[in-house]
């Protein structure tokens, strides 16, 4: 039977990552450098990524990565997801990683590139838009292509055009910044020019790609499940200390009832999310359906989880300087992000052969 609890290795895991977080991930900063437009914190990330070797979690040992699986990954994005933090991860060490994995990893170019990733020396990014749904249609790279998370700060584009998917210098492409609703997640608009390293024919590009997509979809429900977690814990700590009428506010039966409510959709939603995650690291023809039920649920979860650590907490819920508002937009963002859970819910009814009425 499969088990979803957490292993020790995992639990190491999320303690080291969590104290990263902690240390260095404050959230006034935070909101000061995305409101500036630089919000990655680069320090931050080389803990992460090169000192704790988290970018390499994918990655073989034999191509200089840690040979854990996506059971370890979604730990590191959970924590990530409780702490909002601002950094390529989902894009760069799962999606793009994903996408190298899924190609000939004997070819110098696809092998150099994962070992500069799994270090932490540099970060790619697949020149989709962040709403691109595993199964959705793919952009050709030949064009200006918008809403391209983490472009901005990446040191290699991979992009796919009619005639293959080429590894491009983020330096030789034009970025333009975007405006988010999420500030804490870049996007762009790219245009890539011709030209680049050749790393995969067109249809094993396409095929590299919607792997790559689909194992972000399905790590980004661990992510959303991490803000969910953490907006749950706060609003009851804070319910706790807000009183009102000589009472805290926590005592109240109806807002008793609403934390219990989203305590239970939180535990769904970890139940959904490493059972997506456990798909993907054992390769289960059944991922596609974990990865599609974990975005449908988890999504409206972080959301529901947002939405009510904003009320809960009053009027100082409301304000920039309350971190509640980083968590909404992140939230919000994050349920558009590699297919609606609309278009999930489509892509479950097709897989279970659940036909519309």
């Amino acid at each position: 039977m499969t088990d979803l609890l957490y292993s020790e290795t995992e639990d190491d895991l999320r303690a080291a990552v969590r104290s990263l977080v902690a240390a260095r991930g404050d959230h006034a900063a935070l909101a000061a450098r995305a409101e500036a437009g630089s919000p990655l914190d680069p320090q931050l990330w080389t803990s992460l990524a090169a000192e704790m070797g988290a970018a390499g979690l994918l990655v073989p040992e034999k191509l200089g990565g840690q040979g854990a699986s996506h059971r370890e990954a979604a730990v590191v994005l959970e924590e990530l997801g409780r702490g909002v933090v601002a950094a390529p991860y989902l894009t760069s060490s799962v999606v793009a990683t994903e996408v190298l994995l899924a190609l000939d990893t004997g070819t110098e170019a696809v092998a150099e590139l994962l070992r500069e990733l799994a270090e932490g020396r540099r970060t790619a990014v697949v020149v989709v838009p962040l709403s691109t749904a595993p199964d959705g249609p793919l952009p050709d790279g030949a064009g200006r292509i918008t809403g391209v998370a983490d472009a901005a700060s990446a040191d290699v584009l991979l992009v796919l055009r009619a005639d293959g998917l080429y590894a491009v210098e983020a330096a030789r492409a034009v970025v333009e910044p975007l405006t988010p609703f999420d500030l804490t997640r870049p996007l762009a608009a790219v245009t890539a020019p011709d030209g680049g390293t050749l790393l995969a024919d067109a249809p094993k590009g396409e095929a590299a790609v919607r792997r790559g997509l689909l194992a972000g979809a399905g790590l980004l429900a661990s992510e959303q499940l991490g803000l969910a977690e953490w907006c749950l814990e706060e609003t009851v700590r804070y319910t706790k200390e807000r009183h009102q009428f000589n009472r805290p506010v926590g005592s109240f039966q109806a807002l008793k009832h609403r934390m219990a409510q989203l305590w239970l959709e939180v535990v769904s939603a970890r139940a959904a999310a490493r059972a997506a995650a456990d798909a993907l690291a054992t390769g289960s023809p059944e991922a596609p359906l974990s990865v599609a039920l974990a975005q449908a649920y988890c999504s409206g979860v972080a959301v529901h989880a947002a939405e009510e650590c904003v009320q809960l907490h009053g009027g100082i819920g409301m304000t920039w300087e309350h971190p509640a508002h980083l968590y909404l937009k992140r939230a919000k963002a994050d349920e558009i992000a590699l297919g609606t859970p609309g278009r999930h819910k489509e892509a479950l009814a097709g897989i279970v052969d659940l036909q519309a009425p």
